[in-house]
């Protein structure tokens, strides 16, 4: 159980408070296109400024590989988070990120003003965790907030380092929630519990697995993973995605699903095309019947409802990955039939971030989960049972 300090235990009245948030948004010239992740920190900053924090707000943007690139500044984002906190969010245009801008600044704040720094990875010792930049990111406060879960995967300065150089690092709102869902909905669920794994790749989910083989009652395999399993049963799988390499680590999990008792399901039948486009030739298949010159683009209908009937009784479900090439709509069945399912039962449903959270907002079913992390890598790691570094820094309850 992660018992972690967070806003609500600290008192940051005429404090200066450092919060890491995640603004890490899509920009096109200049414009934020997608703006979930600003209105995603307004909790924790309004609970801040209504305390009487002196605010200095930081994130990263993109991959600036650290040096300045004007096209990935947070300009536009201080001023669009203006507008949505209703009172002015300062930016300190510094390429070296604490720099006089960002000192003056913090110098003259009132309580309850806020400031936003410039890309914490303008600057390269960032991704590296480099000791310097950490001290001068301390040097601007009193206490640390880490709002950031999308990089809590992750040892930077701005989430680690500067940890260690102040006395007071707690976690912001944002945080709590996905250690309270993610982290303690896996350790200690309510039962029966349910994981849906899908994306291309088993072997970038081979310790997720493996994790969760010991924490649930039925584990669902679909999307582009599911074709190396039925591969490994011996069956013909065409010209789907395989990972030849991963055929005994498949029939192993299988084996430890037996041996645990785990109700392990994978497609019992498949949509198969001719081509990967939207426009190929489609059929619906059944198990081990993909030809040659076919490949298995979503899971088929009777799997559908094979899924669906597997989760009506579930009381936790986590969810990561889509069952097939949903951004094509020929394939997208699948995704939204588990989407629906999900929707439907009375469950704590966790949806781990990337593509299964895109999904799940671009189909409109967003408000019937609930939770959709908002950190693709770093919910991934907190499945395989990994310590997030970003969660570990701060301090205890």
């Amino acid at each position: 159980m992660l018992n972690k300090k967070s806003v609500d235990d600290i008192n940051v009245k005429g404090k200066k408070v450092l919060v890491r948030c995640d603004f890490n948004v899509p920009l096109q010239d200049g414009k934020i296109t997608d703006e979930n992740r600003l209105v995603a920190a307004l909790p924790t900053l309004k609970k801040l400024i209504a305390d009487g924090g002196k605010l200095i707000l930081c994130s990263h943007l993109g991959k600036p590989k650290g040096e300045p690139k004007p096209e990935l500044s947070l300009a536009p984002v201080a001023a669009r988070l203006s507008e949505l906190l209703g009172q002015e969010v300062k930016f300190a245009a510094d390429d070296n990120v604490v720099g006089p801008n960002a000192k003056a600044a913090a110098d003259a704040m009132q309580d309850g003003d806020v400031i936003l720094l410039q890309n914490t990875r303008y600057r390269a010792e960032e991704t590296k965790n480099g000791e310097e930049f950490s001290k001068e990111l301390a040097s601007l406060c009193d206490v640390f907030v880490n709002d950031a879960f999308g990089t809590a995967h992750r040892a930077h300065c701005s989430n680690v380092g500067v940890t260690q150089f102040v006395d007071t690092a707690v976690v912001g709102y944002l945080m709590q929630k996905e250690i309270d869902f993610l982290g303690n909905a896996v350790n200690n669920p309510e039962r029966p519990m349910v994981a849906i794994l899908g994306g291309a790749k088993v072997s970038s989910k081979i310790s997720v697995i493996n994790n969760l083989l010991d924490k649930v009652d039925t584990l669902i395999i679909g999307g582009g993973m599911a074709y190396t399993f039925m591969k490994a049963l011996g069956e013909e799988v065409g010209d789907s995605l395989l990972e030849a390499d991963y055929l005994d680590y498949a029939k192993e999990m299988m084996d430890k699903a037996k041996e645990k008792g785990v109700n392990l399901l994978i497609p019992v039948d498949t949509v198969v095309a001719d081509d990967f486009s939207n426009d190929a030739n489609i059929k619906t298949v059944e198990r081990g019947g993909i030809e040659a010159g076919w490949q298995g683009l979503d899971i088929g209908p009777k799997t559908r409802e094979l899924f669906a009937d597997a989760l009506k009784d579930a009381k936790t479900v986590v969810w990561n990955g889509p069952m097939g090439c949903f951004e094509m709509p020929n394939f997208a069945a699948g995704t939204i039939a588990v989407a629906e399912a999900l929707a439907e039962i009375d469950a704590t449903t966790i949806i781990g971030g990337g593509d299964s959270a895109a999904a799940v907002n671009q189909l409109g079913f967003g408000d019937k989960m609930t939770h959709i992390s908002t950190g693709g890598g770093a919910s991934l790691e907190f499945l395989e049972g990994k310590e997030l570094p970003g969660v570990a820094a701060a301090n205890d309850k």
